[in-house]
């Protein structure tokens, strides 16, 4: 390593000490400042004390000196320098006992220095204990005072849980009390249909050994022809319809609309016109009228409502009405009715999450079938529990209807799913999962292959059943509330919570014209809007008890109809005549016709 290294290194080592000094001596002598200028003070009053010492013992030892010459010359005097020299002597001793004083005092002052310094320091470390202690006790006492306000909105909280809890507790109570007398008013029920179930079944089965008796007494005893006997009415009943059908599609001549009830014809269609009065009005139900469809062969009005009661009602004569029964069942609310192609069956969509099929002749919800063997024959005649009650949906059911043929059903739900159900086997067959709550639903053909749904989202969906996923939609400015197709399954209602109709061309896939009027609201997400049998109109209910017919040809406002006193939920136009119904959420159904 070199000289001139080496030097630096030995210079660069000094530098740091003396840097490291300074600093220490910097950061050290503030702390003894005050200390430090009071012994300087004492120090220099120490010098001055000093000083006026020296100069006194000085002027001591001259007068000493004057008084021992003085006392040399002096001889035999008469004594006065003598008195001078006891004079100074005493004025020295004096003086003397003052510098003892003044020692004595600055040693005094000195060691009150040191004590003071002392207490100075032991106070000051008591003022850092105390400052960090204040600190503590007020962090301390801001999170007593947070925790004070969040127990205080906690007991705030809990007050207004605990008295929502007994609300809800007393309702419950209460519910709690009339489900329990109604389930002791369904429990005597059930028992004495049981029993009455019980003596039916003992007379038919008097009935049935009595007739194997005489087929055994005879000698002709044949077990298919028994059963053919035995269900006689239902194969004569399709037999019937059957020819009857075949029949319809064989005349081509123009048939009356009575005459195509009694055929059942399909393809047909009434041209209709406005309706313009009131044919007849009623209460229909106990509470809100939320569903109202037509038979497609019988002048038979069918109406779904709050009461959780399908109700029949033929209107075969002008101006008046009958009741034709009530069907049974749901255990809430129905939301919708469809009828089947023959007329025979009809499909209920209830809020209790389900939905069922009843049949027209004897009102009661479905057994098995339709036969088309002798094992379906036979699995009828021995399992009496086979009841058409179609549950696996988690939310309410909003549409149902019949898909293409009477043993197939596609229902839609809030649950945001539509399922497709096989009647025979009562099972879900296939589930699509749409992500949006079903508000209505339409099918498009015969053979049920596609399916449209309206939505919550506001879209309109489009399904193939022989696929899993939509093959396109439609987005529109609102929520979707009900769906109805023309008659030539060519355009498609729309009606829009935006408070608008929309008719849409299927061949194209898009919206060809759009209705709204001054006064036409739209009043509930189930509202239906539903073409007339020939699609030359739309009739739709609103909010204030109105209902709107345009014309959709010329794309104006036909006619406004006021019977209504409250919201107009569903209208229906009879498929053979200019027949249009319409219920409403006070218990009302008005039948219009022609003036």
């Amino acid at each position: 390593m070199a000289a001139s290294d080496v030097k630096s290194d030995y210079s660069d080592w000094r530098k740091t000490i003396i840097l490291r000094l300074q600093n220490r001596n910097r950061s050290q002598r503030i702390c003894f400042q005050d200390l430090i200028s009071f012994h300087n003070r004492l120090f220099d009053s120490s010098n001055a004390l000093r000083g006026e010492n020296l100069q006194l013992t000085v002027q001591n030892e001259k007068l000493r000196q004057e008084n021992f010459e003085l006392h040399n010359r002096s001889g035999s005097g008469n004594g006065k320098p003598n008195e001078k020299i006891q004079a100074l002597e005493q004025k020295l001793l004096h003086q003397q006992e003052e510098l003892t004083e003044l020692h004595r005092r600055k040693g005094e002052n000195a060691q009150q220095l040191i004590d003071l310094n002392q207490k100075l320091q032991e106070k000051e470390k008591q003022l850092q204990a105390l400052a960090g202690s204040f600190a503590d006790s007020v962090a301390v006492n801001t999170t007593l005072r947070a925790e004070i306000q969040m127990y205080q909105n906690n007991i705030k909280e809990l007050e207004n849980l605990n008295q929502m809890l007994k609300d809800e507790h007393q309702a419950l109570q209460l519910a709690f009390a009339s489900l329990e007398e109604k389930l002791r008013k369904a429990q005597d029920e059930n028992r004495a249909l049981v029993e009455r179930l019980i003596r039916y079944k003992s007379k038919d089965a008097e009935k049935m050994n009595e007739e194997n008796e005489n087929f055994v007494r005879d000698g002709a005893f044949n077990p298919t022809a028994f059963l053919i006997q035995t269900l006689g009415l239902f194969g004569k009943k399709q037999a019937k319809l059957q020819k009857e059908l075949e029949e319809a599609a064989k005349d081509t001549r123009a048939l009356s609309p009575d005459r195509l009830r009694e055929t059942g014809a399909a393809g047909a269609f009434f041209a209709s016109s406005v309706p313009s009065r009131v044919l007849v009005k009623f209460d229909a139900h106990d509470g809100d009228v939320n569903a109202v469809k037509w038979s497609p062969v019988d002048r038979i009005l069918a109406t779904g409502g709050a009461d959780r009661r399908v109700k029949l009602w033929d209107l075969s004569k002008v101006g008046q009405f009958e009741s034709k029964g009530m069907l049974v069942g749901s255990n809430a609310g129905v939301m919708s009715v469809d009828f089947d192609s023959t007329g025979a069956l009809i499909l209920g969509a209830s809020s209790d999450f389900a939905s069922r099929v009843w049949t027209i002749a004897d009102q009661r919800l479905r057994v098995s079938g339709p036969f088309h063997s002798m094992p379906d024959i036979l699995h009828a005649l021995c399992v009496t529990s086979t009841l058409h009650t179609l549950t696996g949906h988690s939310g309410k059911v909003m549409a149902a209807k019949f898909l293409g043929e009477p043993s197939k059903v596609v229902s839609g739900s809030h649950d945001r799913t539509l399922k497709i159900w096989d009647l025979r086997s009562k099972a879900c067959i296939e589930t699509k999962f749409a992500g949006s709550s079903c508000n209505d639903l339409v099918t498009t053909d015969s053979a049920g292959t596609t399916i449209i749904s309206g939505h919550f989202d506001k879209r309109i969906r489009f399904w193939d059943t022989r696929s899993d996923t939509t093959s396109r939609d439609i987005l529109l400015q609102g929520k979707v509330t009900s769906l109805d197709l023309s008659r030539d399954a060519i355009f498609l209602l729309g009606c829009v919570r935006d408070d608008t109709i929309k008719v849409l061309d299927l061949r194209m896939n898009q919206i060809i014209c759009s209705f709204s009027a001054e006064g036409f609201k739209v009043g509930c997400d189930w509202s239906r809007a539903a073409f007339s049998p020939d699609g030359q109109y739309i009739a739709v209910g609103s909010a204030d008890g109105s209902v709107f017919i345009w014309n959709v040809s010329a794309n104006k406002l036909e006619s406004v109809l006021k019977e209504h006193l409250s919201p107009v939920t569903a209208v229906a136009w009879d498929p053979y005549n200019s027949f249009l119904a319409s219920v409403d959420k006070s218990k009302k159904t008005i039948v219009w016709g022609e003036g």
